[in-house]
């Protein structure tokens, strides 16, 4: 969706639709038991409905001038600290193509557990993460542009979903993240910005609760705005 990419490429969108999101990762090579839910609501009531363990989080939401503004502070004040606090585990891939965050966090939330999800070999996930698992973020998103098999089922997960797709040219204002938790560090990965945020510190037991923290701060910091949507990437 929204997105400072470096190339004209540009995909269809996909909806925040757990039926549509898990029919693609599943057909990307995904197993079964990974599947994404939506997440109704931040209180506590609603949180407890989601299965267990969350291994990712997947937010939707709008780029406003207030969220602008906020990654622009926020940029400097981590590039003045340096990369030294990001895990070298962490995964990342920069946005080169417009309105494709939806699949960027999708391979953000699945490539930084693939301790946790075994991907079916010999698909295109599996080739994908074995071919730019040495690769830098910006040659990763490159390689997302030439991957044949990926931008078909891509465009084939478009078109699903309860809204009709937008025009491949028309500027659609929602963007994906994903939260992570890698060595004990809960990271917020968006393709647009230039490398991984350090959120705190985490673990497998309190990860879900701490990304939902997270995605308060962006409700908050918009409140006057409706257009949220989490999504759970959990494993049985």
């Amino acid at each position: 969706m929204a997105s400072e990419r470096s190339s004209s490429a540009r995909w269809l969108p996909l909806e925040a639709n757990p039926d549509v999101l898990n029919a693609f990762v599943h057909k990307l090579g995904v197993p079964e038991n990974c599947k994404l839910v939506d997440v109704l609501g931040v209180d506590e009531e609603l949180l407890q409905m989601v299965p267990k363990p969350v291994i990712g989080v997947l937010l939707l939401f709008p780029i406003s001038g207030k969220y602008e503004e906020y990654c622009k502070s926020k940029e400097e004040e981590l590039k003045s600290k340096g990369d030294e606090i990001v895990s070298q585990g962490v995964y990342f891939i920069k946005q080169t193509i417009g309105n494709a965050c939806g699949s960027i966090a999708l391979i953000h939330a699945v490539g930084n557990n693939l301790k946790t999800i075994n991907l079916e070999e010999g698909s295109i996930l599996a080739k994908f993460f074995d071919a730019t698992k040495d690769k830098s973020p910006a040659e990763r998103g490159s390689h997302l542009e030439q991957d044949g098999g990926f931008i078909s089922l891509h465009g084939e997960h478009a078109h699903l979903g309860q809204t009709e797709a937008p025009n491949i040219d028309e500027k659609v204002n929602l963007h994906f993240v994903a939260l992570v938790n890698v060595d004990g560090g809960l990271y917020e990965l968006d393709g647009r910005k230039p490398f991984p945020v350090k959120c705190g510190p985490t673990s497998s037991e309190t990860f879900f609760s701490d990304a939902v923290k997270v995605c308060k701060e962006y409700m908050d910091r918009d409140p006057n705005e409706l257009r949220f949507s989490l999504v759970a990437l959990t494993t049985e």
